[in-house]
């Protein structure tokens, strides 16, 4: 089979059009039951030209989740280098990952839905699971970075950032897939305190101070973070 055709300033806001209905049919279909015919119907373009584009349904899966992760990267990237404080960082990376907040104009409805076929057919598919290494790892040196970044009073020397990124992707993984899933145990404060607690063990953060001023700034009220509002997972 062909390679699909590379992307250019020309044919990107074409792209975007497809990518876009792809993510959305997925979500609301499932991969399985999302054709090629039926993305070409949504965006408004022939079969034929979205295979020209991405060449199978693999690679438009994973090209889907990358359209629809890459603004919360590009936000979440710049919030983070703003936020000086580490334990302010981390509660971020939860948030967005695990408490849900409202749709924005451009965000895609149910963009959770994407993961979860992704890690579906990433089992079965070199391609898929290709794409998947790609967007987890990310996800990861976003991690890493908002540790980097932590004055040395707040982070220990001693701290292994790759692992503790590691484990910490993981968890909140974890706990978001139970979110997403509506899980009467585990809903949005639930994650959020153990993903905390996991954090403050592992890296020995100092207690939390008590809310104080009222101008102090809240994460999940701002603009950019209703960019983010998954965004991610």
């Amino acid at each position: 089979m062909a390679e699909p055709a590379p992307a250019t300033e020309n044919n990107e806001g074409r792209r975007i059009q497809m990518l876009r209905a792809a993510a959305e049919l997925i979500c609301e279909r499932g991969f399985s039951e999302t054709r090629i015919a039926d993305v070409a119907k949504r965006a408004g373009v022939s079969s034929a030209l979205v295979i020209y584009y991405f060449g199978t349904r693999d690679r438009l899966l994973v090209d889907a989740l990358r359209y629809s992760e890459e603004s919360f990267y590009e936000a979440g990237e710049k919030m983070l280098a703003e936020v000086p404080s580490l334990r302010e960082r981390l509660s971020l990376l939860i948030r967005w990952t695990c408490v849900p907040e409202g749709q924005g104009a451009d965000e895609i409805p149910g963009a959770w839905g994407l993961w979860f076929d992704l890690w579906a057919q990433a089992f079965r598919h070199d391609e898929v699971r290709a794409g998947r290494i790609e967007l987890d790892a990310r996800w990861r040196r976003m991690i890493i970075d908002a540790l980097r970044v932590a004055d040395s009073a707040e982070l220990g020397s001693g701290i292994d950032a790759k692992m503790f990124a590691l484990e910490f992707a993981a968890l909140l993984d974890g706990l978001s897939i139970q979110v997403a899933l509506e899980d009467p145990e585990v809903d949005s404060e639930v994650a959020y305190q153990i993903a905390m607690r996991f954090a403050e063990r592992e890296l020995d953060l100092a207690p939390a101070e008590k809310p104080a001023r009222k101008s102090a700034k809240k994460a999940g009220t701002s603009k950019s973070d209703k960019v983010l509002a998954r965004g991610r997972r």
